[in-house]
C-alpha cells in the first residue's frame, strides 16, 4: 500500500452536516485554529432546512484549508448517518488522491488544535489509521439524566477494563497501553490508499464508523487508538440524522437499553477470546504447530481452521473463526449487571498485570509527539 510519508502529501477532512447552523461556526473556528491545517475540507449538507450552508461559506475566508462545501438532498432511505459519511469520505478521497490522508469528524465537534497535526504525525510514522476519541461537551452532560451518566460510567469503567485484560494476553506491539476503544466518526484519520483497499465505508445507515474499523482490522492494518486524540461532541438528544450517537441518548431517556453494549461480555468469556486468538494468531504464522489443539478448543474441524488459516490476513482468518465457533459466540451483557462484571474483572486484569509480561508491548517512542516536535 502507498505509504503517507511526505509533509506535502494532501490531507483532506470530511464532515457531514444536517442542519447544523447552531454549531457548524465552532467546528470550523476549532480547524482554522490548527497547528497544522489539512489542505482542504469537505462539508457535505444534506436534506438542509437551515443556513448551515451559508454559515460555511462566511467562514471560508478565515480557514487556512480550502473549504468545499456540497449541498445535496437525499431521499428518506439514504438520508443517514452512515450514508452521509460515506458520501463525504468519498469526496475527500477524490481531493486526497492515493498519496493521501483522509481524516473525518463530526460537524458537531469541537477539535483540538493538534488534532490534524497528531493524526497526520502517526500516518506519518508508519500507520494506517488513527482513531480518536469522542467525549460529550460538559455543558450538554449536564442535561443528561443522572442514571444515564451512571450507566454511562460503568460501561466505560467496564469496556476498559476488557481492553487491558486484552492488552495483556494476546498484545499487538503497534497499539499498545494506553489506548482505548472508541471507533467514533468524530475521530478517524486513514490512509487514502489504505481507505481505498478495504473499500471505503460499509453501505450502512448507522455505526459506520465501526463498520470500518473492522475492515481496516479484517486487513490486519496498523490503527493506533491514541488516548490523547480527544474530540469533544454536543450531548444533544434531538439528532440530525438517523442513526447517530444523538438518537441513542434519546433512546435511553424514554428507556433505558436493557443490553450493554454488543462487544461486551462477560469476563471470563473476555479472557478466553484474548487467549484463543492469541493462539490462532501464532497458529496463523506457523500452520504447521498447533492447529489440532487450536481446533479442538474452538469446537470446529480442524480442516475448517485450516481453511481459514490459508488467509492472507490473520484479521480476517480470525473473523471467519468468531463467526462460526460455538465457543466464541457473544452472550449480552444486561446493564444491570455491568457493576457485578466490574468487580469481578478486577481481579482477574490485577492478577494478569503481577504475571503477564507482553514483550514489544510498548513503543521504544512515541511517533506521533516525535514528529509534532519536529
Amino acid at each position: 500500500m502507498t505509504f503517507f510519508a511526505a509533509k506535502t502529501a494532501r490531507a483532506v477532512i470530511a464532515i457531514p452536516a444536517k442542519n447544523e447552523a447552531e454549531l457548524i461556526h465552532a467546528c470550523l473556528a476549532s480547524l482554522a485554529r490548527q497547528s497544522e491545517p489539512a489542505d482542504d475540507i469537505v462539508l457535505l449538507v444534506n436534506n438542509t432546512t437551515d443556513c448551515t450552508a451559508e454559515i460555511a461559506h462566511s467562514l471560508a475566508a478565515s480557514l487556512r484549508s480550502r473549504l468545499h462545501v456540497h449541498e445535496v438532498t437525499l431521499s428518506h432511505e439514504h438520508a443517514n448517518a452512515g450514508t452521509m459519511r460515506r458520501f463525504a469520505m468519498e469526496k475527500a478521497a477524490e481531493l486526497a488522491g492515493p498519496q493521501g490522508a483522509i481524516l473525518t469528524t463530526d460537524a458537531d465537534g469541537q477539535l483540538p488544535f493538534d488534532w490534524v497535526a497528531r493524526n497526520l504525525a502517526w500516518l506519518r510514522a508508519g500507520y494506517d489509521a488513527v482513531c480518536g476519541r469522542a467525549v460529550i461537551d460538559p455543558a450538554d452532560e449536564t442535561l443528561i439524566p443522572v442514571h444515564l451518566l451512571q450507566d454511562d460510567w460503568a460501561e466505560t469503567q467496564y469496556t476498559a477494563l476488557l481492553d487491558e485484560i486484552d492488552h495483556w494476553v494476546d498484545p499487538r506491539p503497534w497499539d499498545p497501553w494506553p489506548r482505548h476503544t472508541h471507533r467514533s466518526g468524530a475521530s478517524i484519520a486513514v490512509r487514502s490508499a489504505v481507505y481505498a483497499a478495504v473499500g471505503g465505508l460499509p453501505h450502512v445507515s448507522h455505526s459506520e464508523d465501526r463498520g470500518f474499523v473492522a475492515r481496516l482490522e479484517h486487513r490486519d492494518c496498523k490503527i493506533r487508538h491514541d488516548t490523547e486524540i480527544t474530540v469533544t461532541v454536543s450531548g444533544r438528544h434531538s439528532g440530525r440524522a438517523r442513526g447517530g450517537m444523538a438518537e441513542a441518548i434519546a433512546r435511553r431517556i424514554i428507556k433505558q437499553d436493557e443490553w450493554a453494549d454488543d462487544r461486551l461480555e462477560m469476563p471470563q468469556a473476555a479472557l478466553r477470546r484474548a487467549e484463543l486468538r492469541c493462539r490462532a494468531r501464532a497458529v496463523w504464522q506457523s500452520p504447521v504447530h498447533g492447529l489440532p489443539s487450536l481446533a479442538s478448543m474452538l469446537m470446529l474441524p480442524p480442516a475448517q481452521v485450516e481453511r481459514f488459516m490459508r488467509s492472507p490476513w490473520f484479521g480476517g482468518a480470525w473473523a471467519d473463526i468468531e463467526s462460526v465457533s460455538p465457543v466464541l459466540r457473544r452472550m449480552p451483557i444486561p446493564m444491570a449487571a455491568l457493576r457485578d462484571a466490574i468487580m469481578e474483572a478486577k481481579p482477574i486484569l490485577n492478577q494478569l498485570r503481577k504475571t503477564a509480561v507482553p514483550s514489544g508491548t510498548r513503543l521504544s517512542r512515541d511517533p506521533g509527539l516525535q514528529a509534532l516536535a519536529e
